[in-house]
C-alpha cells in the first residue's frame, strides 16, 4: 500500500505538470503575460480536482500541497521563455492534455472509490477531474473547449475511469488497474488525434411545416 501511495502521488505531480504546460500552451497563443501563464496554467492542473473534491466534500488537496502549486507556477514561466522554440505548439498542447487527461481520469475515480462513492459516481469523478480543468482553461481563454468539441475526449476519459473501477472491483491489483485504465484513455485519445477520429455532430436539417390551424 505504501509503494502504490507513492505511486499515485507521482501521477498526481506527473498530471500536474502536463496540465500546467497544456493552460500555458494556451496561454503563449493568447499572448498573455507572466501572471496570465501562471493562472491558466493553475486552472488547468486544479480546475477539475477542485471540483471533484467540492462533490465529495473532502478538503481540495492541492491547497494542502504548496509544492503542487510551485510545481505549475515554474512549469508556466518555463513555457512563457521557451514557446516560441515549438513549431507546432497546437499539436503540443493536444498530446499534453491528453496525457494529463488519461492521468487525471483515473486518479480522479480512485480518490472516488477511497471516499466510498458507488462505481458510477467514480467514473463520473474521473470524467470531472479530467476534462473541467482544461474547459475552464479554454472558457477563460475564449476557446471552444475540447469537451464541447465532436473529438473524442470525454469519452476516452470515460473509459479509462470505467475500466479501471472494473478492474478494481474485480480485485485486480489496484496499481495495475490504474496503468491499464490510464493506457486505455490515454490509447483512444491518442487513436482519434492520429486518425481523426470523431463522435458524428449535430447536422442542422429543414424544420417541419405545421399546418395553420386558425
Amino acid at each position: 500500500m505504501l509503494s502504490l501511495g507513492w505511486f499515485l502521488e507521482a501521477l498526481n505531480w506527473i498530471g500536474s505538470a502536463t496540465f500546467a504546460a497544456s493552460g500555458a500552451l494556451v496561454a503563449s497563443r493568447k499572448q498573455l503575460d507572466p501572471v496570465g501563464f501562471v493562472l491558466i496554467a493553475a486552472t488547468t492542473a486544479f480546475g477539475g480536482g477542485t471540483l471533484r473534491d467540492l462533490l465529495l466534500g473532502r478538503p481540495v488537496a492541492w491547497l494542502g500541497t504548496p509544492g503542487l502549486v510551485l510545481l505549475a507556477a515554474l512549469v508556466a514561466l518555463l513555457v512563457f521563455f521557451a514557446a516560441h522554440r515549438l513549431e507546432k505548439r497546437f499539436a503540443v498542447l493536444l498530446w499534453a492534455d491528453a496525457v494529463g487527461m488519461a492521468l487525471f481520469a483515473v486518479l480522479g475515480a480512485e480518490a472516488a472509490l477511497a471516499e466510498g462513492a458507488s462505481p458510477w459516481a467514480a467514473i463520473l469523478m474521473g470524467m470531472i477531474t479530467a476534462t473541467f480543468g482544461g474547459a475552464l482553461r479554454d472558457v477563460i481563454c475564449g476557446e471552444m473547449p475540447l469537451i464541447l468539441r465532436k473529438e473524442i475526449y470525454a469519452t476516452a476519459a470515460a473509459l479509462g475511469a470505467a475500466l479501471f473501477v472494473a478492474l478494481t472491483g474485480l480485485a485486480l491489483d489496484r496499481g495495475t488497474a490504474v496503468c491499464a485504465g490510464m493506457a486505455a484513455a490515454f490509447a483512444v485519445r491518442a487513436a482519434a488525434l492520429l486518425r481523426g477520429w470523431s463522435l458524428p455532430a449535430y447536422r442542422p436539417r429543414p424544420g417541419r411545416d405545421y399546418p395553420d390551424e386558425r
